[in-house]
């Protein structure tokens, strides 16, 4: 589902982050490479619910069931179930595509069931944590995941290369393409691999992610001031850019990550 024009006031969906109870997790050292974090989420609304474009693609467990949920171009509104947990596995740059053996710009804007893409790894997960009590699951998760990554290669190191120039701003993408010595098409090509979609497409999404950040960071900055230190041209940029990916105001997302 997709709004082409932004919501403001008490019509906004709420941020996904700010429904109910969310946590993330560091990591295992022998998870590090694969996983970038692991979290749980808590729901307490009916919604509308918005879950924002991040860059990463993720592996969810919810309902008995595991789902990927691939990178989002613009924000997802799903359907909210008030009272539902779902446990989460965010992705390092680069190891969802080999850890999936699937290109990720195969599953952009879509959640597949795991066992379409890699079945003897939903098995393997599902027929463990079906009966597992909510107190330990996500411990079991965590190991679980341990126990199928341990036989997996670590991610491409360009992936990560591409995802921090992408974070950096476009200042840094031509450096980029000649650190890695290909042209635009190739860099392009990558991206869409690793991340779903191409490199403008991934700077865009973390620039959001940037301005995100600095709501939570410092409240009190005006628009502009948040406009310039996210990196966009100037706010009417970023109400241009925010409203595109995610239906929302700035100013309605500041509020509700500012808590006010």
């Amino acid at each position: 589902m997709t709004v082409s024009t932004a919501i403001s006031g008490d019509s906004a969906p709420l941020l996904a982050a700010r429904a109910g109870r969310y946590r993330e997790y560091a990591p295992s050292p022998a998870l590090a490479p694969h996983f970038t974090c692991l979290w749980s989420h808590e729901l307490k609304t009916s919604g509308p619910l918005a879950i924002v474009p991040d860059g990463y693609c993720d592996l969810l467990f919810a309902g008995g069931r595991l789902f990927v949920a691939g990178p989002d171009r613009t924000a997802a509104f799903p359907p909210v179930v008030p009272g539902t947990r779902v446990l989460g596995a965010r992705f390092t740059p680069g190891a969802g595509a080999a850890w999936l053996r699937t290109p990720l710009c195969d599953i952009t804007g879509r959640s597949i069931p795991l066992s379409d893409l890699a079945p003897q790894k939903a098995a393997f997960l599902e027929s463990r944590l079906s009966d597992c009590p909510d107190t330990t699951a996500l411990s079991l998760f965590a190991t679980l995941l341990g126990e199928l990554s341990g036989d997996e290669a670590e991610p491409d190191p360009e992936a990560r290369l591409i995802f921090a120039a992408a974070n950096r701003g476009a200042g840094h993408i031509q450096g980029l393409q000649r650190r890695l010595d290909i042209g635009e098409r190739q860099l392009r090509r990558r991206a869409h691999h690793h991340f779903g979609y191409g490199i403008k497409t991934l700077e865009r999404v973390r620039r959001l992610q940037r301005f995100m950040a600095l709501c939570g960071t410092h409240e009190n900055l005006s628009l502009a001031e948040l406009a310039l230190g996210a990196g966009f041209a100037d706010q009417a940029h970023m109400t241009r850019e925010v409203g595109d990916l995610t239906t929302l105001t700035p100013s309605a997302m500041h509020d509700q990550i500012a808590g006010r």
